[in-house]
């Protein structure tokens, strides 16, 4: 699943290529886009931002109508000059919105919207989603409300649930839970306050941190140079590491499932006791 680095990233892009610019083509194969888009065309539109929240990316045009997508497990935008060739092949594609100089287009986009203002807010994804860790505004006092309404949740499972904080992947749980020497199966209620802050702390530094790497990816390990040639896990301290030796202490990477979900969890079993 995309973290919430990748879906900033993603929304920003989208931002800096469309906005401002008028819809002079729209095609989607989902069958709930293309209703609204008969009734309400989409082309002759203005589109008016891009933006993030969380892992949603909502896509706003003129007369009041927003495009909500969720990436889920496969999703992802892409952005291309008009008559690029695409990376990835059409029967890909979920949702095109084209401008005289740009195509963005939704790939394997499993959850997709239209809404309204009054629609939107009453979008329970939305309206219970947590602060998020890339808001400039991010509310501290909230998040530590809301993992203390879930006292009994491991830590690990607290910190991907997006209505407790939202931007947080597999990848970082298991990434920042290291950095502060926590164990992921702690009980949120055995954690105190400084600990928690110091769990928000680090998950937004790394975030941020990666969201402006040109680049891309996810980097956590120091040691690491970043190259297209190398794999996701050499810039990592233990995610997808399982059995290798930690590097901090030497210690096997341990790895198991969590949750109702079953993610993957990551650790090192002498770092974080």
């Amino acid at each position: 699943m995309p973290e919430g680095d990748t879906i900033f990233r993603a929304a920003r892009t989208l931002h800096r290529a469309l906005a401002g610019q008028i819809v002079v083509r729209f095609e989607s194969v989902l069958p709930a886009l293309t209703r609204v888009d008969e009734d309400e065309p989409i082309a002759g539109r203005t589109i008016e931002g891009v933006t993030s929240r969380g892992k949603h990316v909502l896509m706003r045009f003129s007369g009041g109508l927003t495009l909500r997508t969720h990436m889920r497990m496969n999703g992802s935008w892409h952005i291309y000059r008009a008559h690029e060739r695409w990376r990835r092949p059409r029967s890909a594609m979920r949702v095109l919105v084209a401008t005289d100089a740009f195509e963005a287009v939704g790939f394997d986009i499993p959850v997709a919207e239209f809404a309204t203002d009054r629609s939107l807010a009453r979008q329970t994804d939305l309206r219970l989603i947590g602060p998020d860790l890339l808001a400039d505004a991010f509310d501290e006092g909230d998040a530590l409300a809301r993992f203390r309404q879930r006292n009994d949740a491991s830590v690990a499972d607290a910190l991907v649930n997006q209505r407790i904080v939202s931007g947080a992947g597999n990848v970082y749980k298991s990434e920042v839970l290291f950095a502060c020497g926590i164990s992921p199966f702690a009980a949120v209620r055995t954690l105190s306050d400084d600990e928690l802050r110091r769990i928000l702390t680090t998950a937004r530094r790394l975030l941020r941190v990666n969201v402006e790497h040109p680049r891309g990816g996810i980097v956590t390990y120091r040691g690491y140079q970043r190259s297209s040639s190398r794999s996701e896990r050499d810039g990592l301290y233990v995610y997808g590491r399982a059995r290798l030796p930690c590097r901090k202490c030497g210690t096997p990477i341990k790895v198991a499932a969590q949750g109702s979900n079953a993610r993957l969890t990551y650790y090192c079993p002498r770092c974080q006791p």
